[in-house]
């Protein structure tokens, strides 16, 4: 049958709009109802409040839900961005699934998912394995079977890898929970008890905002939006897969930082556009040394360091990175 992959939906209003289209569009075709199904990625804060309004709105066109972390996170940044220091996050690499405002919200999701007989999907492992680095995959590859046994015996029904190498791993993970069976949506979670304060504890997050944390951010905005500007919208950088969410992670943090005056803990540094602009420099020096002169001329990376500045450092928040990045392209 036809299956639909709903993003970025942030109400039960535009469920509903789905939820007529789909009808009308059965209708016109003599389809039974619920013939097309979709699953929405839950990756905003508004739907994260709303996510059994959401199912409703659905219905019969409903198969479930997806835990999408990145966006999330970004989600968080992007809508509390100029709320002070309760909603100032530490260094992306520190905020995981198991902080206390994630894993509210993905135990919320099974629960709500499951109270309506539901589909809960896992959000992705992003690990990109390295053929050149065992230590780098021991580490990893470790990483990623400890989310997915989270996952799996936290309730989800499946989950999602960047990677076919990790599919193993992920299976083995819920092999282990599920059997033979296809899912559980028999575990109702009623110990569960969320609340919309434990979805929004930004604050609760532990980690420090540091010069790696911000050098990060640029590295990766940078490198993301030179691959975006070659057509490339998913990439491998430092052996984790990046798409436009880490990079708008990595850059509305960056802004963030800079409106609300973060002083870095390591080095005791003011977080200023200044600032910022000398690690770009430092950044794109690096990579010109990395990829070398002939590389770095017939890439994006002038017009990535354009678009990255522009959506980092503007006074105005841009929505999304992806809208300057769009008069760039050839």
């Amino acid at each position: 049958g036809p299956y639909f992959y709903l993003p970025k939906l942030e109400s039960h209003l535009e469920a509903r709009l789905w939820n007529e289209v789909m009808a009308y569009t059965e209708d016109a075709l003599g389809l039974d109802r619920g013939t097309i199904r979709a699953t929405v990625l839950i990756e905003t804060i508004p739907a994260a409040l709303e996510m059994e309004e959401i199912l409703y709105e659905l219905r019969d066109h409903s198969y479930g839900l997806n835990a999408g972390r990145w966006d999330y996170m970004f989600s968080m940044i992007k809508t509390f961005r100029d709320r002070g220091e309760q909603y100032l996050l530490p260094d992306r690499n520190s905020v995981t699934m198991t902080v206390p405002f994630m894993r509210a919200y993905t135990e919320r999701l099974v629960q709500a998912c499951h109270k309506r007989g539901a589909f809960a999907m896992g959000g992705m492992a992003a690990f990109i394995p390295s053929r050149k680095d065992a230590e780098i995959n021991k580490v990893a590859l470790e990483k990623v079977e400890a989310d997915k046994k989270r996952e799996a015996n936290d309730g989800f029904d499946g989950t999602w890898v960047a990677h076919p190498d990790l599919v193993p791993v992920a299976m083995a993970e819920f092999d282990a929970v599920l059997g033979d069976r296809p899912n559980q949506i028999d575990k109702l979670r009623p110990e569960v008890n969320v609340s919309a304060a434990d979805i929004l504890a930004a604050d609760q997050t532990p980690g420090d905002r540091t010069s790696v944390g911000l050098r990060t951010n640029v590295d990766v905005g940078i490198r993301y939006l030179e691959s975006w500007l070659r057509g490339v919208g998913a990439a491998a950088i430092h052996n984790l897969m990046e798409d436009a969410a880490t990079a708008e992670i990595s850059r509305s943090q960056v802004w963030q930082w800079v409106h609300n005056d973060v002083t870095l803990a390591d080095t005791g540094e003011q977080v200023t556009a200044e600032l910022v602009r000398k690690v770009i420099d430092d950044v794109m020096t690096e990579i010109r040394g990395e990829v070398g002169e002939d590389a770095y001329g017939n890439g994006k990376w002038d017009d990535a360091r354009r678009v990255f500045e522009q959506v980092a450092l503007a006074d105005d928040f841009v929505d999304f990175l992806t809208l300057p990045a769009y008069d760039l392209l050839d």
